[in-house]
This record gives structure tokens, sequence and C-alpha cells, in this order.
């Protein structure tokens, strides 16, 4: 079948299920319609908190990675031939450093990986963004307590190595033939440039995505919020220094190279994230706030520690989308409902490295089966974790 009667019948496809969904879903329901104003106004705060100042710097920083980050040595340090412990150290340090959420992340993971990152390190890239966020797990100690901030820790840097290896050995065959292909090595930018040079360009746009989306602490004042405070004036400085560095050392083609290709990330991310978030609003609500799913039914599925409520924690923090930060306060209230701390783990380590907008994106760059994969081993991993950590500290 040619790809002009596919593209046709894919939308017939979609033509039709619209028309059975406006045909058959009673909009009077006031339950009904109450999803779809959560829906439409949870995809309002996405795009009010969450595109201008994390996922446009998160597009441009892909953009630069896939146009001048030099191949031989992301293939060196992260390629599948890589040193095991280098690589995945590299990863998941890089990741976690960031301090983003799970939609966030997908632009600078799929830049690295386009660009010969073995799956397995890019993978480990792609959960310790999310889940190894200092601010995070801080905030979760102080709020729920130091167990489960511990716990939260050092499950999430165990994921990451976990989680990213596991995927290396599943897919490791299919993995060595993608970096074959001799496409990906059709296009060498910034070699008129000293690595350091890059280096300074890369980390002001880090800087920048960094501070924009610092974000202050609970409680009493301390050192964190003192950067807070004066954020702006910090992510304006290295933007002076980004602005400075391209007009020195890029020439105009090059610039627009960078532009083109931060386009592109935006035009096959965008609308995927756009519609995932309208779905999770429609299925679950905002954070305080109930759509089509009651709240009162996730908690009273995730009270004791059985592998169950392990089980329907990790699921619901799979497929539910966290901003950073937000899950401690959404945690917070769910133990006040009767939770139990097993499965408050194991929503922490599933929920903010995934959600339902999350996993439209890297099903479009990894394809079904390595997302289903990768979404079963952070599900299942975390429904463990959960259950043992529950059983030691009740």
């Amino acid at each position: 079948m040619s790809e002009k009667k596919i593209s046709k019948n894919i939308s017939l496809l979609i033509v039709t299920l619209i028309f059975l969904f406006a045909y058959f879903v009673p909009f009077g329901n006031p339950r009904i319609a109450g999803s779809i104003s959560e829906a439409f106004l949870m995809l309002g705060e996405y795009a009010q908190q969450h595109v201008l100042l994390c996922l446009i710097p998160a597009f441009f920083i892909a953009g630069a990675i896939m146009v001048f980050l030099n191949q031989q040595a992301v293939i060196r340090y992260l390629g599948p031939k890589a040193n095991k412990v280098i690589a995945y150290s590299v990863a998941s340090f890089s990741g976690a450093i960031l301090a983003v959420c799970s939609c966030t992340v997908l632009p600078i993971f799929k830049g690295i990986y386009k660009k010969g990152a073995g799956l397995g390190p890019a993978i480990s890239f792609l959960y310790s963004g999310p889940a190894i966020n200092i601010l995070a797990i801080v905030l979760t100690a102080k709020v729920l307590g130091w167990q489960l901030g511990l716990a939260r820790t050092i499950g999430a840097i165990v994921f990451a190595f976990v989680i990213g290896f596991l995927m290396h050995l599943i897919f490791r065959k299919e993995d060595e033939k993608r970096l074959t292909d001799e496409r990906m090595f059709a296009y060498h930018g910034g070699e008129g440039r000293k690595l350091w040079q890059d280096s300074l360009y890369m980390f002001s746009m880090i800087a920048i995505l960094i501070f924009l989306n610092w974000a202050p602490s609970k409680g009493s004042m301390s050192g964190w919020d003192v950067i807070f405070n004066y954020k702006w004036i910090i992510s304006g400085f290295f933007g002076i220094l980004l602005i400075t560095f391209l007009i020195l050392w890029f020439t105009k083609e090059e610039i627009k190279d960078w532009v083109i290709a931060t386009r592109d990330f935006a035009v096959q991310i965008v609308p995927l994230l756009f519609g995932g978030v309208l779905v999770a609003g429609f299925l679950l609500g905002r954070p305080g706030h109930e759509a089509l799913i009651p709240m009162k039914w996730v908690a009273g599925l995730v009270g004791g520690n059985s592998l169950f409520s392990n089980f329907i924690a990790s699921i619901s923090g799979a497929f539910m989308y966290f901003a950073t930060l937000t899950e401690v306060p959404i945690l917070q209230g769910l133990m006040g409902a009767g939770m139990g701390k097993g499965p408050a783990l194991a929503l922490l380590l599933a929920g903010p490295s995934l959600s339902l907008p999350s996993m439209l994106v890297i099903n479009g760059e990894l394809g079904l089966k390595k997302t289903s994969v990768y979404v079963i081993l952070v599900v299942i991993l975390s429904t463990l974790a959960g259950w043992v950590f529950g059983y030691f500290v009740g």
C-alpha cells in the first residue's frame, strides 16, 4: 500500500473516531461537561506554565545537540559500545542536573538519541531528568519525611541505571543496526569552533532552562530561595552570554540550521504533548480537581501495602502528568486520604518520569514496542520497590 493511501486511511480513521466521539458522548452529563472543562483548563495551565519557560528552551537545546554536538563524541561516550559505567553515569548525571518534568526532557532526549547515543544511555537520561530532581527530592524529604526522600533518591538513581541497561540488553541488536545507518552521519556542524566554545554555548542554554524554572522551597527560607528571588536576573545574564556567543562564534548559516532543527523538534513534539495533556485532563483533571475518574477512587485503591495497591499507584502515576515539584503536594493529600507509604514511593518513582503526553512522544521516536517495554519496566520496578519499602517502614 502506498504512503498516500495509508495517509488517507489514517485521516479517515481520525475523522471517524471524532464523529463517534461527538455522536455518543453525553456532553450534557455534568461529569462529562466538567471533565471537558478540566481538559482545557489543564491545557491552558500547561501552556502558561511550561511552554514558554520549559519547552521552548528545551527545544533550542535539542536543536543545538542535533546540529552542533560532535557525533563521534556522543557515540564514544553514550553509544551502545561505550564503557557502560561511564555511559550510564554521564546519562544519569546530565539528566539529573536539568531538574525538568517528563515532557521538558523529551526534546533533549530526542536530540541525543538522534545524534547517536545508545538506547540504554538515552533511556537513562530520559528517566533521570524528571526522577532524580534534586529540588524535588529535598522537598519530598521535607514534606513527606526523610524515609520517603531517601528511598526516592536511591530508587531513582538505581532505576536510571537498571532500566537503561535492560533496554540496552533487550534491543541491543536493533540499536547497533541503527547506528550503522549512514544517514545519521550526514551533517557535522561546529567544526570551526573549539570544544570549550561549544561547551560554553550549551552550558548557557542549560543554565537558562534551569534558572527560568527555579521554584521556591516550602516552609522556612533557605539559600535556594535567594536564587529564586534573583532567577530572572540570573537567566538574563546567561541570555546575554548566549547572544554574545552566537555573535562571536557562529555563522548565519549555522544559526539558521539551529533554528530549523529547533522548529522541527517543536513540530514533532508539541501536537502530541497537547493531545496527551487534553486526554490526561479529561480523565484525571488538574491537581486538586476532579474529572472523569474521581481521585477518591484512586485513594481508595492505594491504601495498605499489597502488590495490587502498589501497582495501582505505579500505573496511575505513569499516566498522570506532574509538573516539576507538584507530585509532592499531591501525594501529601493522597497520604492524608489513606495512601500507604509503599504506594506513595511507587507513585514517586513512576509518576515524574512518565505521563500520557510523554508516552505519545516517546512512541513517536522509539515505536510502540520499545515504548511499551520502557513503560512496563518503570511500572513493574516501581511496584516492587514500593512494596518492599512499605514492608519495612509500614
